[in-house]
Protein backbone atom coordinates (compact mmCIF):
# COMPACT_ATOMS: atom_id res chain seq x y z
CA UNK A 1 0.00 0.00 0.00
CA UNK A 2 1.32 3.13 -1.22
CA UNK A 3 0.45 6.88 0.79
CA UNK A 4 0.80 10.26 0.22
CA UNK A 5 1.45 12.43 3.36
CA UNK A 6 1.47 15.93 2.92
CA UNK A 7 2.88 19.24 4.78
CA UNK A 8 1.54 20.97 7.21
CA UNK A 9 -1.97 19.84 9.38
CA UNK A 10 -1.09 19.41 13.33
CA UNK A 11 -1.10 16.15 15.44
CA UNK A 12 -2.83 16.96 18.67
CA UNK A 13 -5.04 15.55 21.32
CA UNK A 14 -6.03 12.46 23.24
CA UNK A 15 -5.09 8.84 22.17
CA UNK A 16 -5.13 5.48 23.22
CA UNK A 17 -2.90 3.01 21.50
CA UNK A 18 -3.10 -0.71 21.30
CA UNK A 19 -1.65 -3.34 23.72
CA UNK A 20 1.92 -3.79 24.61
CA UNK A 21 3.08 -6.54 22.01
CA UNK A 22 6.36 -7.36 23.93
CA UNK A 23 4.08 -7.62 26.81
CA UNK A 24 1.31 -9.29 25.34
CA UNK A 25 3.51 -12.18 24.01
CA UNK A 26 4.31 -12.83 27.55
CA UNK A 27 1.24 -12.74 29.05
CA UNK A 28 0.05 -15.33 26.51
CA UNK A 29 2.80 -17.87 26.71
CA UNK A 30 1.73 -17.55 30.54
CA UNK A 31 -1.68 -17.73 30.41
CA UNK A 32 -1.30 -21.00 27.88
CA UNK A 33 0.87 -22.59 30.47
CA UNK A 34 -0.73 -21.87 33.96
CA UNK A 35 -2.98 -24.16 35.80
CA UNK A 36 -6.63 -22.85 35.73
CA UNK A 37 -8.42 -20.17 33.81
CA UNK A 38 -6.60 -16.79 32.87
CA UNK A 39 -8.55 -13.70 31.88
CA UNK A 40 -6.54 -11.67 29.26
CA UNK A 41 -7.76 -8.18 28.45
CA UNK A 42 -6.19 -5.26 25.81
CA UNK A 43 -4.57 -8.00 23.70
CA UNK A 44 -3.41 -5.90 20.44
CA UNK A 45 -4.33 -6.74 17.47
CA UNK A 46 -0.85 -6.85 15.87
CA UNK A 47 -0.18 -9.31 13.94
CA UNK A 48 3.05 -10.85 15.82
CA UNK A 49 0.48 -11.63 18.65
CA UNK A 50 -1.52 -13.66 16.37
CA UNK A 51 1.70 -15.40 16.05
CA UNK A 52 2.26 -16.29 18.70
CA UNK A 53 -1.53 -17.33 19.70
CA UNK A 54 -1.58 -18.95 16.56
CA UNK A 55 1.32 -21.60 17.86
CA UNK A 56 0.35 -21.36 21.19
CA UNK A 57 -2.75 -23.08 20.36
CA UNK A 58 -0.94 -26.00 18.15
CA UNK A 59 0.81 -26.85 21.17
CA UNK A 60 -1.41 -26.57 24.36
CA UNK A 61 -4.68 -29.10 25.64
CA UNK A 62 -7.80 -29.19 24.16
CA UNK A 63 -9.41 -26.68 27.28
CA UNK A 64 -7.23 -23.80 25.96
CA UNK A 65 -6.66 -24.68 22.32
CA UNK A 66 -10.53 -23.27 20.79
CA UNK A 67 -10.08 -19.36 21.97
CA UNK A 68 -6.37 -19.19 21.20
CA UNK A 69 -6.95 -20.56 17.96
CA UNK A 70 -10.04 -18.83 17.41
CA UNK A 71 -8.78 -15.32 17.51
CA UNK A 72 -5.13 -15.94 16.51
CA UNK A 73 -7.06 -16.92 13.23
CA UNK A 74 -9.48 -13.64 13.49
CA UNK A 75 -6.37 -11.53 14.19
CA UNK A 76 -4.18 -12.61 11.14
CA UNK A 77 -7.52 -12.86 8.70
CA UNK A 78 -9.05 -9.72 9.69
CA UNK A 79 -6.51 -7.38 11.05
CA UNK A 80 -8.91 -6.28 13.36
CA UNK A 81 -6.88 -3.20 15.35
CA UNK A 82 -7.24 0.08 16.63
CA UNK A 83 -7.86 3.50 14.68
CA UNK A 84 -11.69 3.96 15.38
CA UNK A 85 -12.39 7.76 16.05
CA UNK A 86 -14.71 8.03 19.03
CA UNK A 87 -15.56 11.61 20.71
CA UNK A 88 -12.89 12.95 19.14
CA UNK A 89 -10.49 10.29 20.30
CA UNK A 90 -8.45 7.05 19.06
CA UNK A 91 -9.44 3.80 20.56
CA UNK A 92 -8.99 0.41 20.24
CA UNK A 93 -11.23 -1.90 18.51
CA UNK A 94 -12.37 -5.51 18.86
CA UNK A 95 -8.58 -6.34 19.26
CA UNK A 96 -8.74 -5.63 22.93
CA UNK A 97 -11.39 -7.87 24.11
CA UNK A 98 -11.29 -10.34 26.84
CA UNK A 99 -9.48 -13.52 25.79
CA UNK A 100 -10.27 -16.14 28.49
CA UNK A 101 -7.92 -18.99 28.44
CA UNK A 102 -8.17 -22.37 30.63
CA UNK A 103 -4.71 -23.63 30.80
CA UNK A 104 -3.66 -27.03 31.83
CA UNK A 105 0.40 -26.96 32.80
CA UNK A 106 3.25 -26.65 31.32
CA UNK A 107 3.57 -30.49 31.57
CA UNK A 108 0.39 -30.88 29.32
CA UNK A 109 1.40 -29.06 26.65
CA UNK A 110 1.08 -31.64 23.00
CA UNK A 111 2.82 -32.71 20.19
CA UNK A 112 1.99 -29.85 17.46
CA UNK A 113 0.86 -31.27 14.21
CA UNK A 114 2.89 -29.12 12.00
CA UNK A 115 5.34 -26.57 12.32
CA UNK A 116 4.78 -24.00 14.14
CA UNK A 117 4.78 -21.32 11.95
CA UNK A 118 5.96 -17.85 13.68
CA UNK A 119 5.44 -15.36 10.66
CA UNK A 120 7.26 -12.18 11.27
CA UNK A 121 7.71 -12.44 14.97
CA UNK A 122 11.51 -12.75 16.61
CA UNK A 123 9.51 -12.60 19.65
CA UNK A 124 7.04 -15.67 19.20
CA UNK A 125 10.15 -17.88 18.11
CA UNK A 126 12.49 -17.30 20.66
CA UNK A 127 10.54 -17.36 23.84
CA UNK A 128 8.34 -20.47 22.63
CA UNK A 129 11.34 -21.86 21.97
CA UNK A 130 12.41 -21.63 25.39
CA UNK A 131 8.94 -22.94 26.66
CA UNK A 132 9.40 -26.02 24.51
CA UNK A 133 12.86 -27.04 25.51
CA UNK A 134 11.85 -28.72 28.44
CA UNK A 135 8.46 -30.68 26.19
CA UNK A 136 8.48 -34.17 25.87
CA UNK A 137 8.26 -34.13 21.80
CA UNK A 138 10.38 -32.77 19.25
CA UNK A 139 8.70 -29.48 17.74
CA UNK A 140 9.67 -27.18 14.31
CA UNK A 141 9.69 -23.32 14.35
CA UNK A 142 9.85 -21.78 11.11
CA UNK A 143 8.33 -18.23 9.69
CA UNK A 144 8.70 -15.87 6.55
CA UNK A 145 11.67 -14.79 4.59
CA UNK A 146 12.49 -12.03 6.98
CA UNK A 147 12.86 -14.22 10.33
CA UNK A 148 14.38 -17.17 8.40
CA UNK A 149 17.21 -14.75 8.46
CA UNK A 150 17.29 -14.03 12.46
CA UNK A 151 20.04 -15.44 14.15
CA UNK A 152 18.81 -17.49 16.64
CA UNK A 153 22.09 -19.13 18.49
CA UNK A 154 21.83 -16.46 20.88
CA UNK A 155 18.94 -18.46 22.43
CA UNK A 156 19.84 -21.95 21.29
CA UNK A 157 23.24 -21.58 22.97
CA UNK A 158 22.50 -21.48 26.58
CA UNK A 159 19.09 -24.04 25.68
CA UNK A 160 21.69 -26.88 24.71
CA UNK A 161 23.67 -25.81 27.51
CA UNK A 162 20.86 -26.77 29.98
CA UNK A 163 20.15 -30.16 28.04
CA UNK A 164 17.57 -29.36 25.39
CA UNK A 165 18.71 -30.70 21.96
CA UNK A 166 18.17 -27.56 19.17
CA UNK A 167 19.27 -27.48 15.61
CA UNK A 168 19.07 -24.37 13.78
CA UNK A 169 19.89 -23.83 9.68
CA UNK A 170 23.50 -22.07 10.09
CA UNK A 171 22.55 -20.15 13.17
CA UNK A 172 18.72 -19.07 11.45
CA UNK A 173 15.44 -20.90 11.70
CA UNK A 174 14.07 -22.76 10.76
CA UNK A 175 14.70 -24.18 14.24
CA UNK A 176 14.01 -28.14 15.53
CA UNK A 177 13.55 -28.37 19.48
CA UNK A 178 13.98 -31.45 20.86
CA UNK A 179 12.92 -31.13 24.89
CA UNK A 180 14.54 -32.92 27.44
CA UNK A 181 14.79 -32.51 31.07
CA UNK A 182 16.78 -29.21 31.88
CA UNK A 183 19.54 -28.31 34.70
CA UNK A 184 19.58 -24.94 35.60
CA UNK A 185 22.99 -22.60 34.31
CA UNK A 186 24.15 -19.80 34.33
CA UNK A 187 24.10 -17.89 31.23
CA UNK A 188 26.23 -14.79 30.50
CA UNK A 189 24.25 -12.74 27.55
CA UNK A 190 26.82 -12.39 24.49
CA UNK A 191 24.37 -9.54 23.24
CA UNK A 192 21.88 -7.57 25.65
CA UNK A 193 18.39 -8.87 24.20
CA UNK A 194 15.10 -9.46 26.16
CA UNK A 195 14.13 -12.35 24.05
CA UNK A 196 17.04 -14.36 24.98
CA UNK A 197 16.81 -13.52 28.84
CA UNK A 198 12.85 -14.25 28.40
CA UNK A 199 13.67 -17.57 26.73
CA UNK A 200 15.74 -19.10 29.31
CA UNK A 201 14.30 -17.69 32.13
CA UNK A 202 10.97 -19.20 30.42
CA UNK A 203 13.28 -22.90 30.22
CA UNK A 204 14.39 -21.99 33.85
CA UNK A 205 11.05 -22.69 35.02
CA UNK A 206 11.25 -26.46 34.04
CA UNK A 207 14.96 -27.08 35.44
CA UNK A 208 16.49 -28.61 37.86
CA UNK A 209 18.80 -25.86 40.39
CA UNK A 210 18.50 -22.30 39.74
CA UNK A 211 19.06 -20.58 36.09
CA UNK A 212 20.84 -17.06 36.61
CA UNK A 213 21.11 -14.83 33.36
CA UNK A 214 23.43 -12.30 33.41
CA UNK A 215 23.04 -9.21 30.85
CA UNK A 216 25.73 -6.72 29.51
CA UNK A 217 23.53 -3.82 30.15
CA UNK A 218 19.60 -3.86 31.40
CA UNK A 219 16.75 -4.71 28.93
CA UNK A 220 13.42 -4.51 29.24
CA UNK A 221 12.13 -6.60 32.07
CA UNK A 222 8.91 -7.93 31.50
CA UNK A 223 9.58 -11.50 31.90
CA UNK A 224 10.85 -10.91 35.57
CA UNK A 225 7.71 -8.85 36.43
CA UNK A 226 5.03 -11.28 35.57
CA UNK A 227 7.40 -13.89 36.93
CA UNK A 228 7.25 -12.51 40.20
CA UNK A 229 4.03 -11.06 40.68
CA UNK A 230 2.64 -14.98 39.91
CA UNK A 231 4.84 -16.17 43.26
CA UNK A 232 7.62 -17.73 41.10
CA UNK A 233 11.02 -17.83 43.02
CA UNK A 234 13.34 -14.82 41.56
CA UNK A 235 16.14 -13.55 42.50
CA UNK A 236 17.45 -10.08 41.43
CA UNK A 237 20.70 -8.30 41.73
CA UNK A 238 20.77 -5.22 40.06
CA UNK A 239 24.55 -3.84 40.53
CA UNK A 240 25.95 -7.25 38.96
CA UNK A 241 22.49 -7.17 36.38
CA UNK A 242 21.69 -11.02 37.53
CA UNK A 243 18.39 -12.27 37.03
CA UNK A 244 17.51 -15.95 38.53
CA UNK A 245 15.19 -18.73 38.86
CA UNK A 246 14.23 -22.29 39.44
CA UNK A 247 11.49 -24.68 38.99
CA UNK A 248 7.80 -23.37 39.73
CA UNK A 249 4.34 -23.85 38.15
CA UNK A 250 1.92 -20.90 38.16
CA UNK A 251 -1.78 -20.70 38.68
CA UNK A 252 -4.02 -18.82 36.20
CA UNK A 253 -4.31 -14.91 36.29
CA UNK A 254 -5.73 -11.83 35.23
CA UNK A 255 -4.99 -9.06 33.50
CA UNK A 256 -5.19 -5.95 31.22
CA UNK A 257 -1.89 -5.62 28.59
CA UNK A 258 -1.39 -1.26 29.14
CA UNK A 259 -0.84 0.51 25.87
CA UNK A 260 2.47 0.39 23.74
CA UNK A 261 4.37 2.29 24.90
CA UNK A 262 6.53 1.70 21.34
CA UNK A 263 3.49 2.46 19.49
CA UNK A 264 3.03 5.50 21.83
CA UNK A 265 6.86 6.78 20.81
CA UNK A 266 5.03 7.09 17.12
CA UNK A 267 1.95 9.39 17.35
CA UNK A 268 4.60 11.27 20.31
CA UNK A 269 6.86 12.08 17.32
CA UNK A 270 3.94 12.98 14.63
CA UNK A 271 2.91 15.38 17.60
CA UNK A 272 6.17 17.04 18.03
CA UNK A 273 7.29 17.66 14.60
CA UNK A 274 3.79 19.31 13.95
CA UNK A 275 4.39 21.44 16.83
CA UNK A 276 1.13 19.75 18.74
CA UNK A 277 0.38 18.60 22.20
CA UNK A 278 -0.55 15.30 22.86
CA UNK A 279 -2.02 12.91 25.78
CA UNK A 280 -1.46 9.49 25.66
CA UNK A 281 -3.59 7.65 28.08
CA UNK A 282 -3.45 4.05 29.57
CA UNK A 283 0.06 3.24 28.05
CA UNK A 284 2.54 1.30 29.76
CA UNK A 285 5.20 3.04 32.05
CA UNK A 286 7.87 0.41 32.84
CA UNK A 287 11.49 2.37 32.84
CA UNK A 288 12.98 -0.56 30.83
CA UNK A 289 10.75 1.02 28.07
CA UNK A 290 10.48 5.00 28.71
CA UNK A 291 14.33 6.08 28.33
CA UNK A 292 13.47 7.37 25.08
CA UNK A 293 11.78 10.38 26.66
CA UNK A 294 15.41 11.18 27.86
CA UNK A 295 16.14 11.23 24.78
CA UNK A 296 13.73 13.35 23.75
CA UNK A 297 14.34 15.77 26.56
CA UNK A 298 17.73 16.11 25.80
CA UNK A 299 16.32 17.19 22.24
CA UNK A 300 14.51 19.72 23.33
CA UNK A 301 11.03 18.30 23.86
CA UNK A 302 9.09 18.41 27.04
CA UNK A 303 7.41 15.34 28.22
CA UNK A 304 5.47 14.14 31.37
CA UNK A 305 4.59 10.63 32.17
CA UNK A 306 2.34 9.74 35.51
CA UNK A 307 1.47 6.21 36.86
CA UNK A 308 -1.77 5.64 37.38
CA UNK A 309 -1.88 1.91 38.13
CA UNK A 310 -0.68 -1.22 37.77
CA UNK A 311 -0.97 -4.58 36.03
CA UNK A 312 0.41 -7.95 36.79
CA UNK A 313 3.98 -5.82 37.92
CA UNK A 314 3.66 -3.17 34.91
CA UNK A 315 3.35 0.29 35.91
CA UNK A 316 0.50 2.13 33.67
CA UNK A 317 -0.56 5.70 33.16
CA UNK A 318 -0.61 8.43 31.16
CA UNK A 319 2.22 10.52 28.70
CA UNK A 320 2.36 13.81 27.46
CA UNK A 321 4.42 15.37 24.95
CA UNK A 322 5.04 18.71 23.26
CA UNK A 323 7.75 20.49 21.08
CA UNK A 324 8.69 23.20 23.48
CA UNK A 325 11.71 24.79 21.59
CA UNK A 326 13.69 23.66 18.25
CA UNK A 327 15.10 20.01 18.09
CA UNK A 328 18.51 20.09 18.51
CA UNK A 329 21.10 17.15 17.87
CA UNK A 330 21.89 14.66 20.45
CA UNK A 331 24.25 11.61 21.03
CA UNK A 332 22.52 8.10 22.26
CA UNK A 333 25.32 6.06 23.73
CA UNK A 334 25.98 2.34 23.47
CA UNK A 335 24.96 1.67 26.85
CA UNK A 336 21.53 3.98 25.84
CA UNK A 337 20.71 1.52 22.55
CA UNK A 338 19.43 -1.59 24.55
CA UNK A 339 16.46 0.32 26.02
CA UNK A 340 15.46 2.98 22.97
CA UNK A 341 16.09 0.01 20.69
CA UNK A 342 12.73 0.12 18.86
CA UNK A 343 12.48 3.59 19.30
CA UNK A 344 15.76 4.39 17.13
CA UNK A 345 13.37 4.74 13.91
CA UNK A 346 11.73 7.60 15.09
CA UNK A 347 14.28 8.99 17.04
CA UNK A 348 16.20 9.45 13.98
CA UNK A 349 12.95 10.68 12.06
CA UNK A 350 13.15 13.27 14.31
CA UNK A 351 17.03 14.03 14.63
CA UNK A 352 16.29 14.49 10.55
CA UNK A 353 14.89 17.39 11.42
CA UNK A 354 16.60 18.82 14.31
CA UNK A 355 19.49 21.32 14.36
CA UNK A 356 22.65 19.79 14.21
CA UNK A 357 23.76 15.73 13.92
CA UNK A 358 22.49 12.81 15.96
CA UNK A 359 24.66 9.66 16.82
CA UNK A 360 23.14 6.36 17.74
CA UNK A 361 26.48 4.51 18.84
CA UNK A 362 26.73 0.81 18.08
CA UNK A 363 24.08 -0.24 16.97
CA UNK A 364 24.56 -4.03 15.27
CA UNK A 365 21.49 -5.27 16.73
CA UNK A 366 19.72 -3.21 14.49
CA UNK A 367 20.65 -4.96 11.84
CA UNK A 368 19.41 -8.38 13.11
CA UNK A 369 15.32 -7.13 12.81
CA UNK A 370 12.72 -7.08 10.33
CA UNK A 371 15.15 -5.50 8.32
CA UNK A 372 18.59 -4.06 8.48
CA UNK A 373 17.37 -1.13 10.19
CA UNK A 374 20.67 0.58 10.44
CA UNK A 375 21.10 0.66 6.85
CA UNK A 376 17.12 1.15 6.32
CA UNK A 377 16.82 4.30 8.51
CA UNK A 378 19.70 6.34 6.63
CA UNK A 379 18.18 5.26 3.31
CA UNK A 380 14.79 6.35 3.64
CA UNK A 381 16.17 9.61 5.46
CA UNK A 382 18.23 10.24 2.39
CA UNK A 383 15.08 8.91 0.14
CA UNK A 384 13.09 11.73 1.37
CA UNK A 385 16.02 14.27 1.06
CA UNK A 386 17.90 14.18 3.73
CA UNK A 387 21.43 13.00 5.37
CA UNK A 388 22.06 10.29 6.99
CA UNK A 389 24.95 7.80 7.25
CA UNK A 390 25.98 4.30 8.55
CA UNK A 391 29.58 4.78 10.07
CA UNK A 392 30.81 1.50 11.41
CA UNK A 393 27.93 0.23 13.94
CA UNK A 394 26.45 3.70 14.17
CA UNK A 395 23.83 5.80 12.32
CA UNK A 396 24.42 9.68 12.11
CA UNK A 397 21.62 11.67 10.99
CA UNK A 398 22.66 15.40 9.94
CA UNK A 399 19.40 17.13 10.76
CA UNK A 400 18.77 19.68 8.85
CA UNK A 401 14.67 19.31 7.35
CA UNK A 402 13.84 16.70 4.74
CA UNK A 403 12.72 18.04 1.19
CA UNK A 404 10.44 15.07 0.52
CA UNK A 405 10.58 11.98 -1.72
CA UNK A 406 9.46 8.65 -1.89
CA UNK A 407 10.79 5.69 0.27
CA UNK A 408 9.54 2.03 1.07
CA UNK A 409 8.94 0.20 4.14
CA UNK A 410 11.43 -2.61 3.41
CA UNK A 411 8.69 -5.11 4.88
CA UNK A 412 9.39 -3.61 8.09
CA UNK A 413 6.84 -2.00 10.58
CA UNK A 414 8.75 -0.01 12.59
CA UNK A 415 10.61 1.57 9.16
CA UNK A 416 7.04 2.36 7.91
CA UNK A 417 5.87 4.27 10.50
CA UNK A 418 9.05 6.44 11.06
CA UNK A 419 8.98 7.38 7.79
CA UNK A 420 5.42 8.45 7.89
CA UNK A 421 6.36 10.44 11.01
CA UNK A 422 9.60 11.94 9.14
CA UNK A 423 7.53 13.30 5.99
CA UNK A 424 5.14 15.07 8.60
CA UNK A 425 7.74 17.53 8.84
CA UNK A 426 9.04 17.62 5.08
CA UNK A 427 9.21 20.60 2.95
CA UNK A 428 6.99 18.40 0.29
CA UNK A 429 4.89 16.12 0.31
CA UNK A 430 6.14 12.49 -0.01
CA UNK A 431 5.17 8.76 -0.80
CA UNK A 432 5.76 6.05 1.17
CA UNK A 433 5.58 1.91 0.00
CA UNK A 434 4.75 -0.57 2.14
CA UNK A 435 2.42 0.76 5.17
CA UNK A 436 0.62 -1.99 4.96
CA UNK A 437 3.96 -3.50 7.29
CA UNK A 438 2.90 -1.13 10.48
CA UNK A 439 -0.07 -3.45 11.12
CA UNK A 440 2.84 -5.94 12.37
CA UNK A 441 2.75 -3.90 15.27
CA UNK A 442 0.43 -1.38 14.99
CA UNK A 443 -2.81 -1.97 13.32
CA UNK A 444 -4.69 1.21 12.84
CA UNK A 445 -1.81 3.28 12.67
CA UNK A 446 -2.70 5.49 10.12
CA UNK A 447 -6.88 6.14 11.29
CA UNK A 448 -4.71 7.24 13.84
CA UNK A 449 -3.10 9.65 12.57
CA UNK A 450 -5.70 10.57 10.30
CA UNK A 451 -7.98 11.03 13.20
CA UNK A 452 -5.04 13.29 15.52
CA UNK A 453 -4.68 15.88 12.28
CA UNK A 454 -1.96 14.55 10.14
CA UNK A 455 -2.70 15.10 6.28
CA UNK A 456 -2.29 11.07 5.12
CA UNK A 457 -4.06 9.30 2.52
CA UNK A 458 -3.66 6.45 -0.36
CA UNK A 459 -1.54 7.69 -3.08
Amino acid sequence: MRIQVEPGGTVEGEAVVPGDKSIAHRWLILSATARGTSVLTGLPGALDVASTARCLAAVVGVRARPRLEAWGSMLEHERIGAGLTVDGRVGPTEAGAELIIEGEGRDRLQVPGRPLDCGNSGTTMRLLTGVLAASHFTSTLTGDESLRARPMERVAVPLREMGASIRTDHGHPPVEVQGRPLKGISHELAVPTAQAKGAILLAGLAADGWTTVVEPARTRDHTERALRRLGAPLRLEEVERTISVSRFQHDDFEAEVPGDVSSAAFLAGAAILTGGELTIRGVGLNPTRTHFLSILERMGVGTESRVTGEELGEPVGELFVAHVAGLRGTEVTAGEMPLVIDEVPVLAALAAHADGATRFAEGAELRAKESDRLAGVAEMIRDLGGRAEVEGEDLVVQGGGLAGGRTSARRDHRLAMAAAIAALGARDECEIDGMEWSEVSFPGFLPALSALGARVGAA
